[in-house]
């Protein structure tokens, strides 16, 4: 009886955190709303989204916000182009081909990289980096959409390296095994076996890496130009969306048009981050059957 009532209180309580979790979640939007729609009663939506000039402080104010909006999107993705295959393969090699002593040393370092702070990685983007970019691909700007990139990929490799381990390490060592029984190498091994077995552990960790890199905010703004321009190559200064609050916001009159609309860039934000998790869980599914299928 003693061991019912502490278990149902046990439930309960997580049942309190959990609904206290959802309800400030949903008030959060609720205020991202009621704040960005105003800026429906000054310009259009198609304007707004597909708007190629953001100038909030002109007179009249221009707030198209599509030169930000593929600023996230190219970031995020050539972001995403340079840290998946290195992070993945960087778990690999930790779970797979290194020596136990290499990885008793490489880890930590990897776990002590994802916990580096990113206003400290965008600072050395842009006084390191941004000078070597500048001088070995000889442009005027350093500071652009290659270098915030490059820092973004770098502060998703070790989430992604880290999980993905994990996932490569709770595969069976029956099915290692097996494989070998059959007369498979151990390359083989890995990508036949090892890698489509943990698919869905490694999707999860390809979500959390560029879930990151999508919000991020500190390392865009003192690493990307921050320029509200469409980009003609990697090395364009851009300006992503979570920039553009954090530069301007202070700036903004309280309850003008500017401020509404910096509200209404949060909420694409928001849409943006919520399609893109809702289409990496969908993959992460497909493959978790996939994963099971194959076995």
């Amino acid at each position: 009886m003693k061991r019912q009532v502490i278990d149902k209180g046990v439930h309960s309580g997580f049942l309190v955190i959990a609904l206290f979790s959802i309800t400030a979640l949903f008030w959060i939007v609720v205020f991202l709303f009621i704040e960005g729609i105003p800026i429906l009663d000054h310009v259009s939506i198609k304007d707004f989204i597909f708007g190629k000039y953001w100038y909030p402080t002109d007179e009249p104010a221009d707030f198209g916000i599509f030169s930000l909006i593929l600023g996230s999107i190219c970031v995020t993705l050539l972001s995403g182009i340079m840290a998946i295959p290195l992070g993945i393969m960087t778990a690999v090699y930790l779970a797979e081909i290194a020596p136990p002593r290499v990885a008793e040393i490489v880890k930590p370092i990897v776990e002590l990289m994802a916990s580096m702070p990113s206003v400290v990685i965008g600072f050395f983007g842009m006084v390191v980096v941004a000078p070597f970019i500048q001088q070995v691909f000889d442009i005027p700007v350093g500071l652009n959409m290659f270098n915030a990139s490059l820092m973004l990929a770098f502060m998703a490799i070790p989430t992604i390296c880290s999980i993905s381990e994990d996932a490569i390490f709770s595969v069976p060592t029956a099915l290692k095994e097996a494989s070998f029984a059959l007369g498979a190498t151990h390359f083989e091994t890995i990508v036949k076996v090892i890698i489509p077995a943990s698919l869905s552990g490694i999707c999860t960790a390809v979500i959390l890496g560029l879930s990151r890199a999508i919000g991020e905010t500190m390392v865009v703004l003192m690493a990307a130009g921050g320029a509200a321009m469409i980009p003609g190559s990697i090395f364009d200064p851009v300006r992503p969306l979570p920039a553009s609050i954090a530069a301007e916001m202070a700036e903004a009159p309280f309850g003008g048009e500017h401020y509404h609309a910096l509200f209404a860039i949060g909420i694409v934000l928001f849409i943006f981050t919520f399609m893109f998790n809702l289409i990496a869980d969908y993959i992460s599914y497909k493959f978790r059957q996939v994963g099971e299928a194959s076995l």
